[in-house]
């Protein structure tokens, strides 16, 4: 189940199909998706975050196997700004923030929460995310948190191929910093 989580700036609230519409409008810009997996497909479809969410996305939520957030103001509860999410597997978070809120340090608050949530209530040992190496505003999320690099390999992203980090933090090494 993924709960309602709050910063001191946002709410957390988990992904249902009644965020499509907004999403649908805020996600296809090229800052936003430029150091996305290729899997995201671009030019960005009509139906594309309703056909992620009603097939991967709230699926895997309902699994067990993923957590997704979607990012709002406290002091714009109805304003979807950016989403978050966990995933077991290899790539265990990613995120995305409407252009116009980045670099306020919204997105560092909502992985602090997330992460506590990946360690501290899931109980995971360790949490693994790549990153494209131009993408400086994700590096800088991850080294905030006390992660380091481990390992660089190329990925195909949906701006091209580029050397992707391999960013990481236990569970141990997180808690000792908070």
């Amino acid at each position: 189940m993924t709960p309602l989580l709050e910063t001191p700036r946002l709410f957390l609230l988990p992904r249902t199909l009644d965020d499509v519409e907004q999403i649908q409008r805020i996600f296809p810009q090229w800052e936003i998706v430029k150091y996305l997996a290729n899997v995201v497909p671009w030019p960005f479809p009509p139906d594309g975050v309703l056909t992620y969410s009603r097939d991967q996305m709230l699926p895997s939520m309902e699994r067990g196997e993923a957590w997704g957030w979607s990012l709002r103001l406290k002091s714009a509860p109805d304003q979807i700004i950016g989403c978050i999410s966990l995933h077991c597997g290899e790539n265990n978070r990613g995120f995305w923030i409407a252009p116009e809120h980045q670099r306020q340090g919204l997105m560092t608050e909502a992985c602090e929460t997330v992460t506590d949530f990946w360690f501290n209530t899931l109980k995971m040992p360790v949490l693994r995310v790549p990153k494209a190496i131009p993408n400086a505003g994700s590096r800088r999320i991850s080294e905030k948190q006390g992660m380091r690099m481990v390992r660089t390999e190329e990925r195909d992203f949906v701006s091209g191929r580029y050397p992707a980090e391999i960013w990481e933090i236990t569970a141990e090494e997180w808690n000792a910093r908070h």
